[in-house]
C-alpha cells in the first residue's frame, strides 16, 4: 500500500496512548522500542533534551517539576474550569493561564518554557506516529484519534489542532466508546440484532454507550459519560490514604514533596495493577523520604472502600444511558472496556444481573476501528460499506 493510501488510528490517551495500521488483511496495534503496545502519554523536559513516552515516565520521580502528564485532562479547558483547579493540587508540574488559557511550564535547556495542552499532546502524537513508521517503514500523514463521547466542541478541536501540529492529516475525530463498540460488532459475527452497552473507562475520562448491531449496521440509541473520572482519580485516593499513614506512622508530612509523591504515585498504580487479580497488595519504598523505608499494604476491600462513591459515580450515567434508550438492565449485552480492572469486579457484585463481561483492552478496540475506517483498502470491502451507522453524526465527529 502507498504512503499515500496508508492511516493510522491512534487512541490518545489520558495515561497510555497507541497506534494501529491495517495492512495484511488485519489490523495490527503496533508495539513501541520497548516493545509495548500501550506508550505512557508523557513528555519530560531536562538540561539537554526531551523525552516522550516510556522513557519520560521513568525519569519522573527524579525530574517531577518537568515530567508532564495529563494533557488529556488540560486539553480544550479554561484555566479557571473548576476541574483544572482541582487537578492542579495533584500535579507536580506547574499550570498557568495565558489569555485564559492553561499552559504547562517547565524548564528546557536551561531555560523557562511553556506550552500548550494541544502542544503536549501533539508530542505524544508525534511519538506515536514515528512507532507506526519505524514499524512501516515509511512516513505516515493520515490519521484518525478518538476522544471521548463526552468531549465538548472546545475539546475536540484541540485534539484536532495536536494532531496538525503533530503534522497528521487529521481525517477523523472519532468516539472512543462507539470505536470500541463498533470493533466489538465487528469481532463477533453474530447474526440477528444485538444491543450492545459500552462501558469504558479510562485513565481519566469515563463514557457509557449503547449501541444496535444489527447486519453491520450500527446505530447509536444513547451516550453518557464523565470527561473527569479514571484511573486516576482512584491513585489519587491510594495516595491520600498512604500520605496520611506515612504521616501517622512516621510523623513526617510529605504531601508538599514531589519526588516522594511521586515516587508513592508509582508504587500505587502498580498495587491496583495487583489488586486486579490478588486480595492484597504490597507497597515497599526505599528511602521514600529522609532516608525512611516504607513498608505497607492494601487490601482490595480496603481499596473499594476508598472509591466507593467513584464506583456508585460510575453507574449513574449507566442508568441515564439506558433511561435515554428506552431499556432496562436486561436489554442491552454488555460489553465492558475496563482500563482498571478492580472495578470490573465491583460492577459484577453490584450489578450482576447485567452479566458485565470484558471486552479486550480498550484501546486495541478503539485503536481497530479507528484504523479500519480509514484504511482505504478496507473501506473497499463490502463489510466496512455496511458498517456505518444510521445517524452516522452519531458516531463519527468530523474533524
Amino acid at each position: 500500500m502507498s504512503a499515500k493510501g496508508l492511516s493510522i488510528g491512534v487512541d490518545l490517551g489520558t495515561t497510555y496512548s497507541c497506534v494501529g495500521v491495517f495492512q495484511h488483511g488485519k489490523v495490527e496495534i503496533i508495539a513501541n522500542d520497548q516493545g509495548n503496545r500501550t506508550t505512557p502519554s508523557y513528555v519530560a523536559f531536562t538540561d539537554t533534551e526531551r523525552l516522550i513516552g516510556d522513557a519520560a515516565k521513568n525519569q519522573g520521580a527524579m525530574n517531577p517539576n518537568n515530567t508532564v502528564f495529563d494533557a488529556k485532562r488540560l486539553i480544550g479547558r479554561k484555566f479557571e474550569d473548576p476541574v483544572v483547579q482541582s487537578d492542579m493540587k495533584h500535579w507536580p508540574f506547574k499550570v498557568i493561564s495565558d489569555g485564559g488559557k492553561p499552559k504547562v511550564q517547565v524548564e528546557y535547556k536551561g531555560e523557562t518554557k511553556a506550552f500548550y495542552p494541544e502542544e503536549i499532546s501533539s508530542m505524544v502524537l508525534v511519538k506515536m506516529k514515528e512507532i507506526a513508521e519505524a514499524y512501516l517503514g515509511q512516513k505516515v500523514s493520515n490519521a484518525v484519534i478518538t476522544v471521548p463521547a463526552y468531549f465538548s466542541d472546545s475539546q475536540r478541536q484541540a485534539t484536532k489542532d495536536a494532531g496538525v501540529i503533530a503534522g497528521l492529516n487529521v481525517l477523523r475525530i472519532i468516539n472512543e466508546p462507539t470505536a470500541a463498540a463498533i470493533a466489538y460488532g465487528l469481532d463477533k459475527g453474530k447474526k440477528g440484532e444485538r444491543n450492545v452497552l459500552i462501558f469504558d473507562l479510562g485513565g481519566g475520562t469515563f463514557d457509557v454507550s449503547i449501541l444496535t448491531i444489527e447486519e453491520g449496521i450500527f446505530e447509536v440509541k444513547a451516550t453518557a459519560g464523565d470527561t473527569h473520572l479514571g484511573g486516576e482519580d482512584f491513585d489519587n485516593r491510594m495516595v491520600s490514604h498512604f500520605v496520611e499513614e506515612f504521616k501517622r506512622k512516621c510523623k513526617k508530612d510529605i504531601s508538599q514533596n514531589k519526588r516522594a509523591l511521586r515516587r508513592l504515585r508509582t508504587a500505587c498504580e502498580r498495587a491496583k495493577r495487583t489488586l486486579s487479580s490478588s486480595s492484597q497488595a504490597s507497597i515497599e519504598i526505599d528511602s521514600l523520604y529522609e532516608g525512611i523505608d516504607f513498608y505497607t499494604s492494601i487490601t482490595r476491600a480496603r481499596f473499594e472502600e476508598l472509591n466507593s462513591d467513584l464506583f456508585r459515580g460510575t453507574l449513574d450515567p449507566v442508568e441515564k444511558a439506558l433511561r435515554d434508550a428506552k431499556m432496562d438492565k436486561r436489554g442491552p449485552q454488555p460489553a465492558a472496556a475496563l482500563r482498571d480492572p478492580p472495578l470490573k469486579r465491583w460492577i459484577q457484585v453490584r450489578r450482576s444481573e447485567m452479566d458485565v463481561n470484558e471486552l479486550c483492552l480498550p484501546c486495541f478496540c478503539i485503536c481497530l476501528f479507528s484504523t479500519l475506517k480509514y484504511s482505504s483498502s478496507y473501506c473497499n470491502r463490502s463489510s466496512l460499506k455496511r458498517c456505518q451507522s444510521r445517524d452516522t453524526a452519531d458516531v463519527f465527529m468530523d474533524a
